[in-house]
């Protein structure tokens, strides 16, 4: 039997956590301490084909973690668990210049041959997007894909976690290398995986290692209500930071920010998110109208070329690791969790791990 253990519960870790736990002569402990999670504080959009981000490397994966969850949907509900986590209410892309729809309508509809994920794709005007989305304000036309997705993120990671059946310690952590592997809370393990997001850092820096992973805040705010039912409203992503993301059971988010010069500061900014309800309430004036607000806040790991990475750990025998997510957290989260499942079993891995080299993020270094 060998034992794996897993630092961080967030999309990577717990997806990895399920995927592994399905082989029984595997047995793995994931070990999350919980806070600033950036899981739990995402806005949770899943609708990659409309980025012009050069990086195609960077694209591959963001459409086939879109693509992925179609998989671990299906995955989750043969082992009879539920997934209203996950919803296809669509997307709407909204331009101060209205003129660019159509060149966003055209990238889509080109990218729809190797993702039909997408789904339909229509540029309508506001009586005919006011059927998905009523009260929906501050335009006079916008690009709609009806595959556009939207994930709550604490609750995926929950349902991930009770599936795979592991033992989950909550508890901050740290690790020494035995002569056999690795020994976590005085646990001795095989194999070690550190899905630690922004904390990777930090956790390799007292072995030695130089990480290129800085943290970044990201605050949103959720509104209730009790007499709109927006269960089925698309997402809404105007231009810029602001998105609207509508949930199940009358709850709609609102953020969510990128604040590159706080650190792992988790306290609430109201000056921030009042700042994003002031730009929300032109598209939504409803929001006026929530019958109770709450905060979230998480912290986001980014690289230098702002690239993801995940592979084993250089100079670690048995160690893997992943980082670098960016605000794409849970659209390639689970993809990359899943890809570390394969790779730890020696299994075909869908991605080219050579596109998100670990070694050029993650150095050992002499001190």
């Amino acid at each position: 039997m060998k034992k794996i253990a897993i630092i961080g519960a967030g999309a990577v870790g717990a997806t990895l956590a399920y995927y592994l736990s399905k082989e029984k002569d595997i047995q793995v402990t994931v070990f999350d301490y919980g806070v600033g999670q950036a899981t739990k504080a995402a806005a949770g959009i899943i609708s990659p084909w409309f980025s012009k981000r050069r990086n195609k490397a960077w694209y591959r994966m963001a459409r086939l973690g879109a693509d992925f969850y179609s998989k671990l949907v299906t995955d989750l509900q043969k082992d009879g668990f539920e997934t209203k986590f996950y919803q296809q209410t669509g997307v709407f892309l909204l331009k101060k210049d209205e003129s660019q729809l159509e060149s966003l309508f055209a990238l889509a509809d080109k990218r729809r041959l190797e993702s039909p994920l997408i789904g339909d794709l229509q540029i309508l005007n506001k009586s005919e997007a006011n059927t998905h989305f009523p009260e929906l304000d501050g335009y006079e036309q916008l690009l709609y894909a009806s595959g556009g997705a939207r994930v709550e993120g604490a609750d995926l990671t929950r349902i991930l976690l009770e599936a795979s059946g592991v033992n989950v310690i909550k508890d901050e952590v740290h690790f020494t290398i035995t002569d056999n592997g690795f020994r976590v809370q005085g646990i001795d393990f095989d194999k070690l995986v550190l899905a630690s997001g922004a904390w990777l850092a930090k956790i390799l820096d007292e072995h030695n290692y130089q990480v290129d992973v800085r943290p970044q805040k990201g605050q949103l705010r959720d509104y209730y209500f009790s007499n709109i039912n927006t269960g089925k409203y698309p997402v809404v992503m105007p231009e810029g930071e602001l998105d609207i993301i509508p949930f199940d059971n009358g709850k709609v988010s609102v953020g969510a920010s990128h604040e590159n010069d706080m650190a792992f500061d988790l306290n609430i900014d109201l000056k921030v998110l009042d700042k994003f309800e002031e730009q929300a309430i032109g598209y939504f004036p409803q929001l006026k109208k929530a019958d109770t607000t709450s905060e979230r806040v998480g912290i986001r790991a980014y690289t230098s070329d702002f690239s993801p990475f995940l592979g084993p750990v250089p100079c670690m025998e048995g160690a893997y690791a992943a980082s670098g997510l960016g605000s794409t957290g849970l659209t390639v989260g689970p993809l990359i969790g899943y890809e570390l499942c394969q790779l730890i079993l020696n299994k075909e891995n869908q991605l080219n791990l050579e596109d998100y080299d670990i070694t050029k993020y993650v150095k050992k270094i002499s001190r």
